[in-house]
Order: structure tokens, then C-alpha cells, then sequence
């Protein structure tokens, strides 16, 4: 799971990245809105966590523009506790839920979670792209009904690569997703990985579904 904080407070940045980082989310920090409106348009995340008083760009213009730009990312927003307006706003603007500051750091979770949960929920359980058929929920690749045998491991890479299949996915975006601290990044072990995954998706050679772009990254384009 990938978060993006958007809070200019550091110390309360850092409280939430280890917060979330403890529990194996991968957490992407901006300290002001500019940065964080980028960051949610570049990067796939499950929730972005949004302060409405932010430097160079309001919380409220960030949530506004990515919902003009039909981003559906889910959103929630920290408030401070005697301001109802901005409660207000940022639901208007655009956001999912509310948490007002100071808040315990297991209602957070819970809420982060929450919209998590329901966002999976929105989409349908079987991801298809061409032959391959990925389902979700009992997390079982095929290809033209025949099972194929995958680690957790490769699974979270096919996983990710098949929901963003539109899309070319960096080396750095598709090791970020998968391991949640940095020392774990090893970009040698993801392209041993993609290489075996590779051959499970296509034993025969002749159907190619996982390209690599030299310089760019992978893209799953079925087959």
C-alpha cells in the first residue's frame, strides 16, 4: 500500500510516516501543496493524507484540482480542531474524510484504512488484459484459463503492473511500491524477479506481456 502525506509540520510528518511505514505502507512525504499536487498526479497512491493549511498551495486548491482532473484518489483531510469551516470545505472540495488535530494515531490508521478498503471496493476484482485474467480477491493469475504459479512476491509485481496497465511503470515506482524502507531497495533482485516472472508469463517465448523500455521501465501489455 502507498501513502502520500501532505504536511508541512515535520515533526508531525515524521510521526506519520513511522506510522504508517510500521506497518509496511510505502510513504511518500511533501511539505507544501505544489509538491504534493505533483506527486498525486505522477504517482499511484491508495490514500493521500491532505493538511488544508499549506505552503505555495492550499490543501483545499491541491483537492480541487486533482478533482477537476478526475483524479479519484482518496483523500483525507487534518483540520485544526475549532475550525468546522474547513471541515466543511475540504468535503466540498472534494475529500472522503476529516480528522481534526491533535488525533489519536489509531483513529488515523483506522481511517486511512477505511478508505483503503472501500476504494478496492470500487473496482472490479478481476483485472483482464488480453489473455491474462488477474483475480484480486483469491489473488490467482491465468492466462486463457490455465493457472499460473506465482510467489507473493511476483504477484505484487503483477498485480501492480496489470492495474496500471495503461501506463509505462518505473524500475523506481514499482521497487517503491514493493518494499516499504529503503534499505530493502535492491534494483538488481527486481530485474532477477521481472526476468522469472517473465518466463511464467510466456514460457513459449511468443507472446511478450511484460515489456521492458530501456530508460522508462515495464509495461504489461497482455497478449
Amino acid at each position: 500500500m502507498r501513502l502520500l502525506v501532505i504536511e508541512d509540520e515535520s515533526a508531525l510528518q515524521s510521526q506519520i510516516q513511522k506510522l504508517f511505514a510500521d506497518r509496511h505502507w510505502t510513504v511518500d512525504l511533501a511539505a507544501d501543496g505544489k509538491e504534493g499536487l505533483y506527486l498525486g498526479r505522477e504517482y499511484a497512491y491508495d490514500v493521500a493524507i491532505v493538511d488544508l493549511g499549506l505552503p505555495l498551495m492550499s490543501g483545499l486548491d491541491v483537492i480541487r484540482t486533482w478533482r477537476k482532473e478526475d483524479n479519484p484518489l482518496p483523500i483525507l483531510v487534518l483540520t485544526a480542531r475549532d475550525h468546522w469551516q474547513q471541515k466543511v470545505e475540504g468535503l466540498e472540495a472534494g475529500a472522503d474524510d476529516y480528522l481534526t488535530k491533535p488525533f489519536h494515531p489509531e483513529e488515523l490508521l483506522a481511517r486511512v484504512n477505511a478508505l483503503a478498503r472501500r476504494a478496492a471496493g470500487k473496482t472490479s476484482p478481476v483485472i483482464k488484459v488480453e489473455s491474462y485474467a488477474l483475480d484480486t480477491g483469491a489473488q490467482v493469475l491465468t492466462r486463457e484459463g490455465e493457472v499460473i504459479a506465482l510467489t507473493s512476491f511476483e504477484y505484487r509485481i503483477v498485480e501492480y503492473l496489470m492495474m496500471h496497465s495503461a501506463r509505462v511503470i518505473s524500475k523506481t515506482e514499482l521497487t517503491e511500491h514493493l518494499y516499504a524502507q529503503d534499505h530493502d531497495r535492491d534494483s538488481n533482485v527486481l530485474e532477477v524477479l521481472v526476468a522469472r516472472l517473465r518466463k511464467k508469463l510466456d514460457p513459449e517465448g511468443n507472446r511478450l506481456p511484460l515489456k521492458t523500455l530501456r530508460g522508462q521501465g515495464y509495461q504489461f501489455v497482455g497478449g
